[in-house]
């Protein structure tokens, strides 16, 4: 028994920085190819960047939306049961009941779907003369928060412009979450800003591990990507981070190492709940 306590203490997080073309089902074929690599190199989970299966942009979501289950999916769920891993699938344009969503669907070693979380923030920024985006324009916002058990650790999700709210990644850290995950797409004016800063942030605050999956740069594409895919420690280190190119970043995650930081600096018995807490209105 101590041997599989010590064994599920560290695992390999790969995250596949993909470069998504307009072609829907080559960006699925890749997107498995890449998974299947990262399996091979012994990641256990695995994860794709933010709209994985479309280009970026109010005016193709309603044109590459599908349900889930769907194609994107069910060729997610094949992969990560013909893989053996954890499979986090960045995030699709999700259509149901007439509205859209841009949706995370996470997939166990056997193929389950073992959470669905729909974007909690949408992107709605107007930085005047550099960038200005409505993603309320076609998207409608999730209302629920989203964790999912690993033999590993338990992990929390959020998308892309999730990360800049403190609040989602304390919730996660309350309900016991060890590493939280991002699939992001940030872009040239916010990327050199605040990717970085906003992953350290929330790692340091929650002592956590932070992942984010953004796709590869293509400066022919109407939304550019600021890329830069990266994994955090606990302790605020850059464990690893891709350049703007397409490939796969990886990272030992050590349970152990997060345990002893907060053992070293315990904020979680010192905070102090007779003065402030965050308050969760919906399970």
């Amino acid at each position: 028994m101590v041997l599989l306590d010590k064994a599920m203490a560290t695992f390999r997080l790969a995250l596949i920085q993909l470069h998504v073309s307009s072609v829907k089902s080559d960006n699925l074929t890749r997107a498995c190819g890449f998974i299947q690599e990262a399996a091979k190199q012994g990641a256990k989970i695995i994860s794709l960047p933010e709209c994985f299966n479309s280009p970026y942009g109010t005016k193709y979501f309603p044109e590459y939306a599908e349900k889930i289950p769907g194609d994107s999916t069910q060729k997610l769920s094949e992969v990560a049961k013909e893989c053996g891993v954890y499979v986090i699938g960045g995030s699709i344009p999700e259509e149901d009941a007439g509205k859209l969503y841009n949706t995370c669907a996470v997939f166990g070693p056997d193929g389950t779907l073992l959470a669905k979380y729909r974007k909690l923030h949408l992107f709605d920024i107007d930085v005047p003369g550099k960038i200005t985006f409505q993603e309320s324009k076609t998207l409608s916002p999730g209302d629920s928060f989203s964790t999912f058990d690993t033999p590993y650790c338990r992990v929390g999700l959020g998308i892309c412009y999730d990360i800049r709210f403190a609040e989602l990644a304390q919730i996660y850290a309350q309900r016991g979450c060890q590493l939280l995950v991002y699939p992001g797409a940030f872009n040239l004016t916010t990327g050199p800003a605040h990717w970085e800063l906003l992953q350290r942030g929330r790692a340091v605050d929650n002592q956590v591990y932070v992942a984010t999956a953004s796709p590869a740069r293509d400066d022919k594409a109407s939304y550019v990507a600021w890329g830069h895919s990266t994994i955090v420690s606990p302790w605020g280190e850059v464990l690893a981070k891709a350049g703007t190119e397409e490939k796969i970043v990886y990272a030992d995650i050590d349970l152990k190492k997060l345990a002893e930081i907060r053992q070293q600096i315990p904020i979680f018995s010192q905070k102090r709940s007779d003065l402030y807490a965050v308050e969760v209105k919906k399970p």
